[in-house]
């Protein structure tokens, strides 16, 4: 039987609630009442089958014209009735942030939360504030006094308070070339505005990554990364080439000047990332002198003041003085932080100035030339160590994403970075896991303020096993505790911290996100964390998704591996809810660096058969039919997907050593999904913004060292045996493509090209392109034609009952499957 479809699966912040949704009329139902209706992802509706099961019906009773009317009708309905749904689950908003506010009068503390909710029509998402007023009135109770209505943050591109709360910074970047923004609010009023001209400096970042603001202590002066400004280009004119000019002439045009390397994906004509501090008495704007050409800043933080008038700024730099390689979802580029000196100087009014300086009187320190990566720097309070998280593992390995580790500098107060001890290991990499022992550091963020009152705990978000959980580490004795509790299932995101206590929100694939007040019990050292509810607005719901929700069922479970070394994870764990199955492989995140680092070098043939095995472990447990299976797939996932439908397995028999048919995989799959799908490694290498992936990803760790731009013959012949488009003869399975066209990791002519090769071969072949759409795919119609079918009439829209999907995100090889039974 035919369904529809409400994307999405990890448990998140960023939740929403994308479910299949059974979409057929109650009178349908109770002329087929002996069958079970499931969730699935992404099957798509189609008024086809359901007019022939409805014609089949209703045929008995009524002549053709009355039963055309009736079926137009009734689509036309449950179309309706479909499209409210979508809107319903899509109004749900998401929480982006949070930061709490002494209320100054003892009476609790003031908190802000930073929403978002997407728009379909609009193809946005719209922004908004909401406040609040948390009372913790005893030990098992605390109050939240949200304000009656939020506040929409149009066009802003950041938000962030001054250290005491007094202040909030609204950065505005334009769409055009008008100047920047920057808004300076108080508790009622807007205080300042300046306008920064794209002669000094391009947008600011806010991008999560290059992104840094940062006040200074006496709220005086803010840092922040901004694109550098906008080379001058030579004008040229009748006669003669003059450089720079501005003038407008009608016998002359601009030349578009020297090329330039960015940083890939989603950074497309985004300048280099630079350096600079405003001062938010003046409005001036200064560049911070100093800093090589070569290194593109980010994630500046102020150093604590030190004595006299030197101030330090420390930012992460990354390097680039030959080729700019992808930098999203790619941790493996390296990275160091870096110490530059600001001079400052006291005006009539006592206030700390910014004073002209020489770049030579400013020299630039590397602060952690002994490790390859180090990024997101947070100081102590008091100011006496800095913090900072390292992707070494990745960088040395060249996988994009690996175990993390966290490490400490002692800081020179007297500015003396000659007398720098060396790093300091808080949390090495974990190589393996040992049942539920902490598998290792996966942190993509920390707070701005991230500590504790004793000065030495930090809290961080971390993936653990299937889960996000928050942790507490104190970065002096190493000690590190999980706070979120060991039997909860759920994924925790950190907000802020309310004191010592902690605001998070929580939620499953099958759970709206709810917020979370934590607090700690008893003695240090011997206590515990409770957990309390918080009544919320923005999770609120329809009572239509509450109970659709509610009959939805959600827990883990593990699946063992033929053949895996005992010393790598015993086998794949996989979140389970109704008949769904989310599926973590062998070199996902969350399960320890050895486990992740097998999968380099066995691509197509690992992680492939890891998905063959959960779908057969499934299928063994009762839980779907074989004949009915349908596999959908994203980035790694689309190439997981494109080799599922070629590959023909064999196993290998030590005894007679020899190799025995095992599956015939082409076979098992009804119908096919691939959304901006890597097919063919060796078209990629050329074209990507990563050309390093497909070397390791073919050779392994290795491969990061004979990595080329100009690949050899054995190269791309390796590339080649790697990829789906070499087992594309035995294809047969219906495929649909989502692709999009402005994808710089996977540009979209890896997808077509395979597109091509499945029509040319006579396969039921269907290309969806969205226009404006990077490798993600982050347009809100995509929801809207996965749901509802925009323009899909073929059999591979006809996506029935059960449904495995494997969707990989990037090269973090995080698959899952999702599978539905009709009985």
């Amino acid at each position: 039987m035919e369904r529809a479809l409400l994307s999405n699966v990890i448990a998140t912040s960023d939740w929403c609630a994308n479910q299949l949704l059974p979409r057929i009329s109650p009178s349908f139902l109770s002329r087929h009442r002996h069958t079970r209706f499931t969730v699935a992802k992404p099957a798509y509706f189609s008024y086809k089958r359901l007019s022939v099961f409805l014609a089949m019906d209703a045929s008995k009773a009524a002549p053709a014209k009355q039963v055309s009317s009736v079926l137009d009708a009734t689509a036309e309905e449950e179309y309706a009735s479909l499209s409210k749904l979508l809107q319903d689950f899509t109004n749900i908003s998401s929480i982006d942030k949070a930061w709490t506010f002494n209320s100054g009068n003892g009476n609790g503390t003031q908190a802000m939360f930073s929403i978002s909710q997407p728009n379909l029509l609009a193809n946005k998402r719209k922004k908004f504030m909401l406040s609040t007023v948390i009372s913790k009135e005893n030990e098992n109770s605390v109050t939240f006094q949200w304000a009656p209505f939020p506040v929409e943050m149009t066009g802003a591109s950041a938000v962030v308070p001054s250290p005491s709360g007094s202040k909030l910074l609204v950065v505005r970047n334009p769409e055009n070339e008008s100047p920047i923004q920057f808004e300076l609010w108080s508790q009622s009023q807007l205080e300042k505005e300046f306008h920064v001209p794209q002669t000094v400096h391009g947008s600011v970042y806010a991008d999560g990554w290059f992104e840094g603001i940062s006040w200074n202590s006496d709220e005086t002066l803010i840092a922040y990364v901004a694109e550098e400004p906008s080379p001058s280009k030579p004008t040229f004119s009748l006669g003669s080439t003059k450089g720079g000019s501005s003038d407008k002439d009608c016998n002359s045009w601009k030349g578009q000047g020297d090329w330039e390397e960015d940083w890939g994906e989603t950074y497309a004509g985004k300048r280099q990332p630079s350096l600079f501090v405003i001062n938010i008495n003046s409005g001036e704007v200064q560049a911070v002198k100093g800093i090589p050409k070569s290194l593109s800043v980010g994630q500046v933080v102020w150093a604590p003041l030190n004595e006299g008038l030197h101030q330090y700024l420390v930012f992460v730099g990354w390097s680039s003085e030959t080729r700019k390689l992808g930098i999203k979802y790619c941790y493996n580029r390296p990275c160091a932080l870096y110490a530059v000196r600001v001079s400052l100087y006291k005006s009539e009014a006592s206030e700390l100035e910014l004073k002209e300086s020489s770049s030579e009187d400013l020299p630039v320190v590397n602060l952690t030339e002994s490790i390859s990566s180090a990024f997101f720097p947070r100081f102590s309070p008091d100011g006496k160590f800095l913090v900072f998280l390292s992707a070494k593992s990745s960088v040395d390995s060249g996988a994009h994403s690996a175990t993390d580790s966290l490490h400490r500098i002692d800081w020179p107060t007297d500015g003396n970075f000659s007398s720098l001890e060396k790093i300091v290991d808080v949390i090495p990499v974990v190589q393996c896991a040992e049942g539920d022992c902490f598998p290792g550091l996966y942190s993509s963020s920390i707070l701005s303020n991230p500590w504790l009152s004793d000065g030495c705990t930090m809290l961080l978000s971390s993936i653990w096993g299937s889960s996000q959980v928050i942790i507490s580490v104190n970065v002096s004795s190493g000690e590190l505790l999980r706070i979120t509790p060991a039997e909860s299932n759920f994924s925790w995101s950190l907000l802020t911290l309310d004191g010592d206590n902690i605001i998070a929100v929580s939620s499953s694939p099958v759970d709206v996100p709810q917020v979370k007040y934590g607090y700690f019990v008893g003695k240090a050292n011997k206590g515990t964390w409770s957990w309390l509810n918080v009544s919320s607005p923005i999770s609120r719901c329809p009572e239509k998704v509450k109970s659709l929700l509610s009959s939805r069922q959600f827990s883990i479970m593990k699946i063992p591996v033929k053949g895996v070394s005992a010393n790598l994870t015993k086998g794949i764990t996989s979140c389970f809810w109704f008949v769904e199955d989310l599926v973590y492989l062998r070199g996902s995140l969350g399960f320890g660096e050895e486990a992740l680092q097998s999968l380099p070098g066995k691509v197509g043939s690992q992680d492939v058969n890891d998905v063959l095995t959960a779908i057969d472990h499934v299928i063994d447990m009762g839980l779907a039919n074989p004949s009915k299976v349908t596999v959908v797939g994203g980035s790694h996932g689309g190439f997981l997907t494109t080799h599922l439908i070629g590959q023909v397995w064999y196993f290998y028999c030590c005894v007679t050593d020899a190799f025995y048919f095992h599956l015939h995989a082409p076979d098992k799959f009804v119908a096919a999904a691939a959304r901006n799908p890597l097919c063919n490694l060796a078209l990629m290498v050329g074209t990507t913004d990563i050309p390093d992936w497909c070397y390791v990803e073919s050779y392994g760790s290795k491969g990061k060292d004979s990595f080329t731009e100009s690949p050899s013959v054995e190269d791309l012949t390796r590339f080649h045996s790697k990829s789906p488009i070499s087992h594309i003869s035995k294809v047969k399975t219906p495929t649909i493509f989502l692709l999009g066209a402005q994808d710089l990791r996977v540009p979209v002519s890896n997808g077509l090209q395979y597109a091509r090769a499945l029509r040319e071969k006579g396969v039921e072949t269907k290309v969806i392109v969205f226009p404006n759409d990077v490798h993600g795919i982050e347009s809100l119609t995509l929801k809207a034609f996965s749901i509802l079918g925009f323009g899909s009439k073929s059999t591979v829209n006809e996506l029935s009952t059960e449904l495995v999907a494997c969707l990989g995100v990037g090269a973090l090889y995080n698959c899952y499957l999702l599978i539905v039974e009709a009985i």
